[in-house]
């Protein structure tokens, strides 16, 4: 059984996928933490619904972002996770925090990277013209959407899509490629 602390911003749909597949017995797994930088996170609400040991702290409220990572570095040491999901996480993680958990941090990200990293990568999938796109589990390090990749999921781009129906149709695909991902990782 692998132990994954989640870390999130947002909705936490992707959380939501892991923590379905683990109660199906679909991945075996524990969630020992869920944090984030938003105490108005819907996806921190739900893990405290579920349960979860959860801690947040807002970014906002920090001086510099080591005093932040500092106290997020905290509660990992304390729960003792073996793996940090990143779902909506929308913080980049400075090079000693990715340093001190290195093979360790997993980022899912909507494109079939290397193309179309960082910010708005559906729309540079319509902008481009892209025939396919998808998703990309893969291990964090210092770049931007540049860490070694885990598995991919690919989707067709249709010739109506926006970017906000390509966004629905990867979404599907990233909330198994997650799941996928952590599987293969707890078989390792």
């Amino acid at each position: 059984m692998i132990r994954i602390a989640v870390l999130l911003s947002g909705r936490g749909s992707n959380f939501a996928a892991i923590h379905q597949a683990i109660a199906e017995k679909k991945l075996d797994a524990e969630i020992v933490a869920v944090i984030s930088n938003r105490a108005d996170a819907p996806g921190i609400a739900r893990a405290k619904d579920w349960g979860y040991r959860t801690f947040i702290f807002d970014n906002r409220r920090y001086a510099s972002r080591e005093a932040h990572e500092a106290d997020v570095l905290r509660a990992l040491d304390d729960t003792k996770p073996d793996f940090i999901v990143l779902a909506g996480y929308m913080r980049l993680l400075s090079p000693a925090f990715v340093a001190k958990y290195r093979g360790r941090i997993l980022n899912i990200h909507p494109s079939l990277l290397p193309a179309f990293p960082g910010v708005d990568a559906q729309a540079q999938a319509i902008i481009a013209r892209a025939k396919k796109s998808g998703c990309t589990v893969h291990f964090v390090d210092e770049g931007l959407d540049s860490g070694p990749i885990i598995l991919q999921r690919e989707v067709d781009v249709q010739p109506n899509d926006d970017a906000e129906s390509l966004s629905a149709r990867i979404l599907e695909q990233e909330h198994i490629a997650y799941v996928e991902a952590l599987k293969k990782l707890a078989k390792t």
